[in-house]
C-alpha cells in the first residue's frame, strides 16, 4: 500500500485541535492543492472563502447547528459553488448567455467538492486534521447575508483544519460499509432487505447492536432531525434561482 492510498484509508474527521495556528505556508499549500483539482472545462466553478475573522467564525459556529469547535478551529475554508464569475464574464465579453440552471449549479458543486477533497488530502499530508461541516447549508438567509452571497453562489462545503490532539489521532475510524454493498456492475439495482440488513450488521458488530434499534435511532437523530429538515429547506431556497424555468 503506497503512502497516498495509506493516508486515504487512515484519514478520519478531526474536530478537536491543538491550540496553535496553521502556518501561513501550510495554508497556502492546502489552497494551492485545492486549485489543482479536476474542474469541468477548466472553468474552476468555485470560490474559496478563507474565514479568519473570529466574529464570522463564531457566527458560523452558531448557524451551523451550534458547534463551538468551529469557532476554535485554526483554519476555516468555505467552498462556494460559484456560477456568478462566468455569468459576469459572459456579460463583460458581450456573449449571449442564458441564465444558469440546475445542471450548471450541480456542475459547480462537483467542482467545489473535488477541490475541497484535494484540500483535505493536502492537509493530511502536512500532519493536519480536517472535518467537513455539512451544516453550512443550513440557515440560508442568515448565512448568505453573513458571507455576502448572491443568488448564483451556494456554500456547498465548509472545512475546518488544525493539528489534531492525541486523543483525536487515537480515536477509531468508523467502519465503512463493505465493498460488495457499494459496487454494482453496469446497472443499478435496489438492495434487498436481506442485503441491507447484512450491510448494517457487518459494519456495526458489537455488544447490544440491533438492526431495527440502530436504524430507528439514526433516523430520529439524523434524518428526521430539526437540522436535517432545515438543511433541506435552505437547500431548496439556494436552488430556486437555478430552477426558474421549471
Amino acid at each position: 500500500m503506497n503512502t497516498i492510498i495509506k493516508s486515504l484509508f487512515e484519514r478520519k474527521s478531526m474536530r478537536i485541535f491543538e491550540d496553535r495556528p496553521v502556518l501561513e505556508l501550510e495554508k497556502e499549500r492546502i489552497i494551492e492543492a485545492a486549485i489543482q483539482a479536476p474542474t469541468a472545462g477548466n472553468q474552476v466553478l468555485y470560490t474559496i472563502l478563507d474565514i479568519d475573522d473570529p466574529g464570522v467564525k463564531q457566527e458560523l459556529s452558531v448557524l451551523c447547528d451550534n458547534q463551538p469547535f468551529i469557532a476554535r478551529a485554526p483554519l476555516v475554508l468555505i467552498f462556494l459553488a460559484d456560477c456568478r464569475k462566468w455569468q459576469d464574464a459572459y456579460a463583460y465579453a458581450g456573449a449571449r448567455a442564458r441564465e444558469p440552471g440546475l445542471g450548471d449549479i450541480l456542475l459547480a458543486c462537483e467542482d467545489a467538492l473535488i477541490a475541497a477533497q484535494n484540500s483535505v488530502m493536502a492537509a493530511e499530508s502536512l500532519g493536519l486534521g480536517s472535518c467537513y461541516i455539512g451544516d453550512i447549508l443550513e440557515n440560508k438567509e442568515k448565512t448568505a447575508k453573513l458571507l455576502n452571497l448572491d443568488e448564483y453562489t451556494l456554500p456547498i462545503a465548509m472545512l475546518i483544519y488544525g493539528y489534531p490532539t492525541e486523543q483525536q489521532k487515537q480515536r477509531q475510524k468508523p467502519k465503512r460499509f463493505g465493498k460488495r454493498y457499494i459496487v454494482q456492475k453496469n446497472r443499478y439495482t435496489p438492495m434487498s432487505e436481506e442485503s441491507i440488513r447484512s450491510m448494517f450488521d457487518e459494519a456495526n458488530q458489537g455488544p447490544g447492536y440491533d438492526f431495527k434499534t440502530y436504524v430507528q435511532a439514526f433516523c430520529a437523530r439524523k434524518y428526521m432531525s430539526d437540522f436535517s429538515l432545515e438543511m433541506n429547506r435552505s437547500a431548496a431556497e439556494y436552488l430556486k434561482p437555478f430552477a426558474k424555468d421549471l
